[in-house]
């Protein structure tokens, strides 16, 4: 039996940054009112059409790959978190699989869930290797949200907070199983399935035909949708059930964290985490001011930037948690 440890980091963001003031050029909003409810000072929306969800997947595991210090052949099978896949299907696991020129038709798997996918996907990565069914596996969160964003007054409350990005890591086998991953918990609950949602097109009630058809410029369904205040009131609860659940597993404690990365969905709920455990500027690490809520790609981009930094070392706890559409969330608890 062997764990399983984060080897390689790496993230991509485009180069094109859209402040506050640019979005109140195209709607009724400014810079105190998204910064007063989200923290959010910029964000990055792609510009290039060279630029997609996949591709920007690929850089970021090419800086993970060569972090890691193994050769991109040496790749076992790839997992790809995104809600924005560059096509219907085929989901974008497999594309990189061919923009990366692998030598070996590896497997490549793709997960949809949203804000916490990185975090389904690096549990998906850990039992595959806890197995020794695989040694090494790249685990990618990416998302193009500018492109699906409605960049008018009436998305708002919606289109202020996304942004476009993408992280990657290699997880690796650890002989030694006092460290890497050391536990992963995940939960959902589909009963509030509409509350943070995107709902066309889809075969269950507005597929591409029906939105052709009624060519409604009113028909917001293939926007997202999202409950604020009931999204905000949720994710606070579980963030701190998930985090216990992992710290408790693990014989641990919130004064055991040397390091808390939390989805960045917003800042007040990191602030609310982080006051409601008691910890220090340093044991939190926020990007959300820079980059925007960035979905699936927000931790493993606020994981990379943190390690970049020296903010995790040898021997550090490190605490993943994730909240969002589905309802899903969870938690990985590391020993770097």
């Amino acid at each position: 039996m062997y764990n399983s440890k984060i080897a390689g980091l790496g993230f991509y963001v485009p180069e094109n940054v859209v402040t506050n003031d640019d979005l109140s050029k195209v709607m009724d909003t400014n810079d105190e009112w998204i910064q007063e409810r989200t923290g959010i000072k910029e964000r990055r929306h792609v510009i290039k059409d060279t630029e997609t969800t996949t591709s920007m997947g690929v850089e970021a595991a090419k800086k993970a790959i060569e972090r890691a210090g193994i050769d991109k052949d040496e790749i076992d099978f790839i997992v790809f978190a995104t809600l924005s896949p560059d096509y219907y299907f085929p989901g974008p696991g497999v594309l990189v699989q061919r923009d990366l020129q692998l030598k070996r038709t590896v497997g490549a798997l793709d997960v949809r869930n949203q804000c916490s996918g990185f975090v389904y996907g690096i549990s998906v990565a850990d039992q595959y290797i806890k197995s020794g069914m695989y040694k090494n596996v790249l685990v990618i969160g990416s998302e193009l949200h500018s492109r699906g964003l409605d960049m008018t007054t009436r998305g708002r409350g919606v289109s202020v907070i996304f942004g476009d990005g993408a992280g990657a890591a290699v997880l690796t086998r650890e002989e030694d199983t006092s460290k890497g991953i050391l536990s992963t918990h995940l939960h959902s609950e589909g009963q509030h399935a509409e509350e943070l949602s995107l709902i066309a097109p889809g075969m269950g009630k507005r597929w591409v035909l029906d939105i052709i058809e009624d060519n409604d410029p009113d028909d917001t369904s293939y926007y997202p949708h999202m409950n604020g205040q009931f999204v905000f009131k949720n994710a606070v609860v579980r963030f701190s059930e998930v985090i216990m659940e992992g710290l408790t597993k693990n014989n641990l404690t919130p004064a055991d964290i040397d390091m808390l990365i939390p989805h960045q969905a917003n800042l007040r709920i990191s602030q609310f985490i982080q006051n409601k455990f008691r910890l220090n500027d340093d044991q939190v690490f926020n990007n959300i001011m820079k980059y925007g809520n960035t979905t699936a790609a927000s931790i493993p981009i606020a994981l990379t930037e943190a390690w970049e930094a020296g903010k995790i070392n040898e021997g550090d706890l490190v605490v993943l948690a994730a909240f969002g559409s589905g309802f899903t969330w969870g938690s990985v608890i590391i020993r770097w």
